[in-house]
């Protein structure tokens, strides 16, 4: 499954390359026929505009290296930083388009379009566009930022081209150079997808929350599962957009043994790697069954905690008679901040519903929803 993606990432990539120097070849014929230096010196440019789709195949070969000794869960995290680089060649060029924009608006000059130099403008668009949409369209399908940032790379090649075209069309009937006035509105537009293109990969290095629909599927499936009473504390780390390493934890009745909760924690485990790639550990939560003080008195306390609007989860009870000790986890809403007073309300609660246990509450937080 990886390789495949990876396969076509690279595909994809070199289809980028290749439509970029066949464009360079057409403006360099072109320029030379009608011996327009400007023509074949865009030319040039169309050849480094292959970069993003090169960075994009060197980061995903990269990816693909073995885990090693220093770098246990693999390199999949490389794709990311090539994201970055990518979006910070867009914002370098969306800053370089501003600034030559402010330029002509403060010193107008009057540009000169020759036929070839529009029919250079015209096929570049058509290529662009369609470069930019089959990328981009490649890389949300795939999963790749790097990807989606070359397509977008391209698109935006096509906008700035389409603004000189517009500007070309303006200058022709009326006479008048709009070239910096659309060009500085462009290069904005330009420097803020930049910004949001760089945002996605540094949010992914940085721990972005995982998305709440797959968080829906794990429980829904694990839930499934029979012996499994509820799952909570769902962490999630990304390691790559096909490597994920986290855990949570699940309750099941106290009467099962060790056994039969190995057996049940192994297929877990076994489902979740096989069907989203997640390597997981799972912890144990143990619920009081039956008739007995020790239900009764989960019971009691779980109902008065449910009973706090400002808590959103009460789980992962446990008593013991033999270490004289009670023991919960409570969730609370975002809006709540003070844990510690949180922490002694509670107890002072519980304490009182069972007078000769030491009471212990637990705050957990939401990393998943």
């Amino acid at each position: 499954m990886e390789q495949d993606r990876s396969s076509q990432i690279i595909r994809t990539s070199i289809i980028g390359i290749a439509a970029n120097v066949l464009l360079a070849a057409f403006k360099a014929v072109v320029g030379v026929i009608a011996s327009s230096v400007a023509i074949v010196m865009d030319a040039v440019n169309n050849l480094s505009d292959a970069l993003s789709s090169v960075i994009t195949i060197i980061g995903t070969k990269l990816s693909q290296r073995p885990a090693d000794r220093k770098h246990p869960f693999g390199f999949g995290r490389i794709e990311y930083f090539s994201a970055i680089i990518i979006a910070v060649i867009v914002l370098s060029a969306g800053i370089t388009s501003l600034i030559e924009s402010v330029k002509k608006i403060i010193e107008p000059a009057q540009p000169s379009y020759t036929t070839p130099t529009l029919i250079v403008i015209v096929v570049a668009i058509v290529v662009k566009l369609l470069l930019g949409w089959y990328v981009k369209r490649k890389g949300k399908q795939l999963k790749s930022d790097a990807l989606t940032a070359s397509g977008s790379d391209a698109l935006f090649d096509a906008i700035i081209t389409t603004a000189t075209l517009v500007s070309a069309g303006i200058m022709l009937i009326w006479g008048v150079s709009l070239d910096g006035i659309l060009g500085a509105l462009i290069s904005v537009l330009i420097i803020k997808a930049g910004i949001e293109m760089l945002a996605s990969p540094v949010n992914e290095l940085l721990g972005a929350r995982i998305s709440p629909e797959l968080v829906r599927e794990i429980k829904q499936e694990i839930l499934a599962v029979d012996g499994v009473r509820g799952v909570f504390d769902v962490i999630l780390h990304n390691y790559g957009p096909d490597v994920m390493i986290g855990s949570l934890h699940i309750s099941v009745p106290d009467t099962m043994s060790a056994h039969e909760i190995h057996g049940l924690t192994r297929k877990l485990t076994t489902l979740m790697f096989d069907r989203h790639g997640i390597i997981l550990t799972v912890g144990i939560y143990a619920v009081a069954t039956g008739e007995n003080q020790r239900a009764e008195l989960q019971t009691k306390v779980t109902k008065a905690l449910a009973a706090h609007k400002e808590l959103v989860q009460v789980h992962g009870f446990y008593c013991s008679e033999k270490d004289r000790m009670l023991s919960v986890d409570v969730v609370p809403d975002i809006s709540c901040h003070d844990d510690a007073a949180l922490i002694r309300q509670l107890t002072d609660e519980i304490q009182a519903l069972a007078p000769d246990l030491q009471v212990s509450v637990v705050v957990d937080h939401n990393y998943s929803e």
